[in-house]
């Protein structure tokens, strides 16, 4: 795992006795060895276990995770969006408040950045410029590890990518990409 997926999966594991964190984690480092399919046939498991109306910091993490397993951009897309949606559960549509909002604080960047991208790939350049911005802000709020420079460099590098009309200029590449 990695940077927000971290303190995600940390700050649960101290008090979620259903181990739904651990299995998660176990996923998640099947994905970033490579097996993509396996990781998504799990994750997608471990959906239905925990459930649409489950914890919602579990479904946004999870949710978060299986967007990253399509390569179809508007399946990848449904993922990020239902994590957003389980996120602002968690804080209450605020950000910066709401019970367990530390850790959902920090994947904030990382869930605009995810949709900016989307939505760019899909030729949805307001979209994607308005997640971006929200991206951007949230992004001020993290600290200087390497996950947040991270996701700031990330955001630099899709503005880049993104034209004057919000699409990738080139109709290739993945934008948004991020550790």
């Amino acid at each position: 795992m990695s940077g927000a997926e971290d303190v995600v999966a940390e700050r649960r594991e101290g008090t979620a006795p259903d181990g739904v964190p651990t299995k998660i984690g176990q996923v998640a480092m099947l994905r970033h060895a490579g097996d993509r399919e396996e990781a998504r046939r799990r994750f997608l498991l471990l959906w239905t276990e925990v459930g649409e109306h489950g914890d919602p910091l579990h479904r946004c993490t999870l949710a978060h995770y299986l967007a990253g397993t399509h390569d179809d951009p508007g399946d990848a897309l449904a993922w990020d969006l239902r994590a957003l949606t389980a996120a602002e559960e968690v804080t209450g549509d605020h950000p910066d408040g709401g019970e367990g909002s530390p850790a959902v604080r920090a994947l904030y960047p990382s869930l605009h950045l995810r949709l900016a991208a989307g939505y760019a790939r899909l030729g949805r350049p307001d979209a994607a410029r308005t997640h971006l911005q929200r991206a951007r802000s949230a992004a001020r709020a993290l600290s200087g590890d390497r996950y947040g420079e991270g996701v700031r460099e990330a955001v630099r590098r899709l503005e880049t990518l993104l034209g004057e009309d919000g699409s990738p200029p080139d109709g290739r590449g993945r934008p948004g990409q991020h550790p």
